[in-house]
C-alpha cells in the first residue's frame, strides 16, 4: 500500500508539473505569475485539512486515550505547519504582482496566518507541557482552536469584503477557469492531497516508533 502510493503521488506530481508550466494555457490578464495559483490553493486545502485532522485525532485521543491518535495528531501538526508556511509564503509571491504589496491585511490572509500561530503554538505546547496526559489535553484546546478557524479561512471571502480571489474548491466554489485550467487544477488538488497522505503515513509510523523508545527509555529510568 505504501509502495502504491508513493508512485501514484509521484507520477500525479510529475503530471501536475509538466501541465502547470507547459500544458496549461498563461492567463491573459495576470499572465505567468498567475500559475503559482495551481500550487497556493492545494497548500491552503491541505492547511485547512491538516488543522482538523488534528482537531478531530486529538478529540479521539482524549476520548480514547489510544496513543495512535495521538501520533495521528501530532504528525498532522508537524506537516501542517510546513504546508501553513508555504501557503502564506505562495500567497505573497503571488499577492505582489496582482496587488503590488507582498502583504495586506485581508480577512483571508490575516486568517490564514492565525492557523499559523495555531499550528506554531500546538508545537509549543507539546514541546514545553508537561510530558503526559496533561500536556496532550493542553495542546487539544490548542487544536480545537485550529478546526474552529479552518473554516473561518473559507467563509472569509463570502463574510467580509476581500481582495482575495474567490473560492475554487468546495460547495461554495465560484470558480471560473476555463477546461484546461480547471483539469489542471483537479490534477494538482489530488496530487498534493495524495503527497499530504503519505507524508502522514510516513510521518505517523516514525511517530510510533518515537512513542515506543520513549516509554522503553522511562520505564529503563525507572528501574534504574
Amino acid at each position: 500500500m505504501r509502495t502504491a502510493l508513493f508512485t501514484i503521488t509521484a507520477i500525479l506530481m510529475l503530471s501536475t508539473i509538466y501541465m502547470i508550466f507547459i500544458w496549461v494555457p498563461t492567463e491573459q490578464n495576470l499572465g505567468v505569475s498567475q500559475r503559482i495559483f495551481y500550487f497556493h490553493v492545494p497548500l491552503a486545502w491541505i492547511g485547512m485539512v491538516s488543522i482538523i485532522v488534528v482537531g478531530v485525532a486529538s478529540v479521539a485521543h482524549l476520548v480514547s486515550g489510544n496513543n495512535k491518535w495521538d501520533a495521528l495528531a501530532y504528525s498532522s501538526a508537524e506537516l501542517g505547519v510546513i504546508f501553513a508556511t508555504l501557503i502564506l509564503v505562495t500567497g505573497a509571491i503571488w499577492a505582489k504582482p496582482v496587488w503590488g504589496v507582498w502583504w495586506s491585511w485581508d480577512p483571508k490572509l490575516t486568517t490564514t496566518l492565525i492557523l499559523w500561530f495555531i499550528y506554531i503554538g500546538y508545537l509549543m505546547v507539546r514541546a514545553y507541557s508537561p510530558s503526559g496526559s496533561q500536556g496532550r489535553r493542553y495542546a487539544s484546546v490548542v487544536a480545537l482552536l485550529g478546526a474552529i478557524d479552518a473554516p473561518l479561512i473559507y467563509l472569509a471571502s463570502i463574510w467580509w469584503r476581500t481582495a482575495h480571489p474567490d473560492l475554487n474548491i468546495g460547495p461554495l466554489a465560484e470558480s471560473s477557469l476555463d477546461s484546461d485550467m480547471l483539469l489542471t487544477f483537479v490534477v494538482a488538488l489530488i496530487a498534493f492531497t495524495l503527497f499530504y497522505v503519505y507524508l502522514l503515513w510516513e510521518r505517523v509510523r516514525i511517530r510510533r516508533v518515537e512513542d515506543t523508545l520513549d516509554e522503553v527509555y522511562q520505564y529503563a529510568s525507572v528501574s534504574n
